[in-house]
């Protein structure tokens, strides 16, 4: 039953903030990974431009128990911005400000609704960048980030979005905002509640506000991929690697069905053969670039490319860089019904990779798996005919397969994609049954009346 959302109309809000017109609304019905048989519809669209709206809305919508859906760029694979139950979707567009540079500071104040590859380009004049963005920084933003702690391919280097998040300005169910941590280093006063809602997707609070901390760019950077006869053979190349201390930046995996998908879409003539992508960041890195040739060569890799040079680098990684949309084109007879991303502690990698290939020889699909190899976050793709209801069903009988072994290996079910509607079912698999307890009574202490976000991390 839709929601009475008229109450919108008595806020301090523009004409334009608010809209209840069907094609608005179908604009927020789907994400990145909401098809549209799983579509869903708000009553009703508000475009914030300040905190006090956001608040504004939260507030009255908690008296009414109205649901209240933010939603960034719907770069997401797991459905969190798509509403569950109707209501109001916050659409954090318009909030699209980097407010202040501090490069003494090595900060940056940033509304939520700022694309990644924006931030970066506004501060490199400082010869400053953000390092923990996700591969999807060219169109995601910083609140969606925040919302699923997302991390991407140089996190073997730089960790996730939340080591970089210093402060946040968050909007409650209630209308109350709140300033979470503090613009320094580090501290040990009183709780981490900035730490717990980095992750929470939108379930506790609406960030409104980031101060996040900058690296400075790099001196040198160089990069490259190595070619391998067997998938063993490079996932054991990426263990040594780590093993023996090489400063990689990143550390990417594409099996041979990857190569051959990415092929098809970029033309990169990426041999069909495992190949493992890196990048080294620093200064006189000839030796390091050494010790990586060493030890790819020591496990049989058939070529090593690495080059300091922009273009080159981009020629190299253009297979990896655009698996996303190549997985979208590669069969017409297919969709992409689950884009995984498990992590396992990194002696378990090979063991993992290894899975998802026999998980696609059992279930007779199409199951490329690459990722941030070097750390333990495995990619996969699940490949059907939606016309096949045999297929379909096999679809997602083997990525629960590839999650629960993932979870058996000591890993978990979500590495940076967060949890939305597509895993919640596996948060019982990974733990245990107080944990989960503790988490819903947190979720009830910031929102007990349940308007925010629902229908996502827990059903």
């Amino acid at each position: 039953m839709p929601h009475d959302c008229s109450f919108l109309r008595e806020l301090s809000l523009a004409d334009d903030q608010v809209s209840v017109a069907p094609a608005d609304r179908d604009d927020y019905a789907t994400d990145y990974g909401t098809t549209a048989a799983d579509a869903s519809a708000p009553d009703a669209v508000v475009y914030p431009e300040s905190s006090e709206d956001v608040a504004a809305v939260l507030a009255a919508a908690n008296e009414r128990g109205v649901p209240v859906t933010p939603y960034a760029a719907g770069s997401g694979t797991e459905g969190h911005a798509v509403p569950v139950r109707g209501g109001v979707t916050l659409a954090m567009e318009r909030m699209d400000r980097v407010l202040d540079v501090r490069p003494d500071d090595l900060q940056v104040d940033v509304q939520p609704g700022v694309v990644g590859d924006d931030l970066n380009e506004h501060v490199a004049s400082h010869d400053l960048f953000f390092p923990a963005f996700p591969q999807s920084a060219a169109f995601s933003t910083v609140g969606g980030m925040i919302a699923t702690d997302a991390s991407g391919r140089r996190t073997v280097k730089y960790g996730e979005v939340r080591e970089w998040v210093r402060e946040l300005d968050v909007v409650t169910a209630d209308g109350r905002t709140l300033t979470l941590g503090n613009r320094a280093t580090k501290t040990s006063a009183g709780y981490n509640l900035r730490d717990l809602f980095v992750g929470s997707e939108g379930t506790l609070g609406v960030v409104t506000r980031a101060t996040l901390e900058l690296a400075v760019r790099p001196a040198e950077t160089l990069g490259g991929r190595a070619v391998f006869p067997t998938l063993d053979d490079a996932t054991a190349a990426v263990t040594d690697v780590r093993r023996a201390g090489v400063d990689v930046a990143t550390l990417e995996l594409v099996d041979a069905l990857t190569a051959d998908i990415a092929n098809s879409y970029t033309g990169a003539g990426l041999p069909d053969a495992p190949t493992v992508f890196f990048e080294l960041h620093g200064r006189a890195l000839d030796a390091e670039r050494d010790r990586l040739r060493e030890i790819f060569e020591r496990h049989d890799a058939d070529r090593v490319d690495a080059s300091a040079d922009d273009e080159e680098m981009a020629e190299l990684w253009a297979a990896r860089r655009d698996v996303g949309r190549a997985l979208q084109a590669y069969d017409e007879n297919r969709v992409l019904q689950t884009a995984g991303d498990v992590t396992v502690p990194l002696g378990s990698y090979a063991d993992v990779v290894r899975y998802i290939g026999a998980v696609g020889d059992e279930y007779d699909l199409p199951i490329p798996a690459f990722g941030h190899a070097g750390d333990g976050n495995a990619h996969y793709a699940v490949l059907v005919d939606p016309d096949d209801p045999d297929e379909v069903e096999r679809g997602h009988e083997a990525s629960a397969d590839i999650v629960r072994e993932a979870v058996r290996l000591g890993g978990t079910c979500t590495g940076e994609h967060g949890v939305g509607r597509g895993k919640r079912d596996y948060l019982a698999d990974e733990l245990a049954d107080e944990t989960l307890d503790a988490m819903r009574d947190v979720k009830d202490l910031f929102d007990p009346e349940g308007i925010l976000n629902p229908g996502k991390v827990f059903r």
